[in-house]
């Protein structure tokens, strides 16, 4: 049975050590893969090397990074090495087989690059500008994986994929959990962020099925309803549960599993 939990870089930076821990602990018994965000790192860096971060607003309303050549340099260097790397030498450090890749490597994320993005300006009015290094998550290869998680390892998985030219790209860290859960047929996928759970009208929702997704996504802001959306889209193509929990409390993986947050499920 193999778990694949995502913990967003707001959770990481409060709560990494308790995240890693949990991380390690159900290592114990089953197959991780860890899928890690990062932004703000990626940002902290960017302003030390003199590169302003862009961001950009959809029609949805979802805020997103906008992925330059300078910024994808720097957004490459800090996921695939710092955030990466940091997190795999906490698991070895409790003892665990570890080993850190990204989504290029074998390869095992490939993505188209978005020729065109659609946003919305700082006047509310919808613009078309050049897609930059951000990308699509369009197929899993799923056999380096599978190869090192038979092999006893814990994978951590920064959220970089590769387009079949061989460029680099920036991939949604969520997209990319999804993507890997329903490729590997996952029992859980966990995604932890910096709230409960999904949250209506200051109520926490524990339950929600796939058939009604759709229309919840009216109800939840556009930070959240990107979760919900790949949630739902992954019980429905063979994950047997997805979570959406907090990642900032104590023993997060665990509680998750266990019934905190939002259950996912199918029907």
């Amino acid at each position: 049975m193999v778990i694949v939990v995502k913990a967003g870089g707001r959770a990481l930076e409060r709560n990494i050590d308790g995240i890693v821990k949990d991380i390690a602990e159900v290592g114990k018994k089953e197959k991780v893969v860890f899928v890690h965000g990062g932004g703000d790192a990626v940002t902290e860096v960017s302003k030390k090397l003199g590169i302003e971060p862009k961001f950009v607003v959809s029609p949805e309303g979802i805020r997103s990074r906008y992925t330059d050549e300078k910024e994808l340099e720097v957004y490459v260097m800090v996921m695939a090495g710092k955030v990466n790397k940091t997190i795999v030498s906490k698991l070895i450090a409790l003892g665990v087989q570890a080993i850190g890749i990204s989504g290029a490597d074998g390869p095992t994320l490939i993505a188209e690059r978005k020729k065109r993005i659609i946003i919305v300006d700082e006047r509310g009015r919808k613009r078309v500008i050049d897609g930059g290094y951000t990308g699509r998550i369009v197929r899993v290869e799923p056999g380096l994986l599978q190869t090192l998680i038979n092999s006893g390892l814990t994978v951590v998985v920064a959220p970089i994929a590769i387009d079949t030219e061989g460029t680099l790209l920036n991939v949604d860290g969520d997209q990319a959990a999804y993507a890997i859960a329903t490729a590997l047929k996952a029992s859980r996928l966990v995604i932890l962020t910096d709230v409960d759970g999904v949250i209506v009208g200051g109520e926490l929702i524990k339950e929600i099925r796939s058939s009604t997704v759709e229309k919840l996504l009216e109800s939840i802001g556009p930070g959240m309803n990107r979760k919900v959306m790949l949630a739902g889209k992954a019980v429905e193509e063979g994950v047997e549960k997805a979570i959406i929990a907090s990642g900032v409390v104590e023993n997060p993986v665990i509680k998750a599993l266990n019934g905190a947050g939002t259950v996912v499920l199918r029907g």
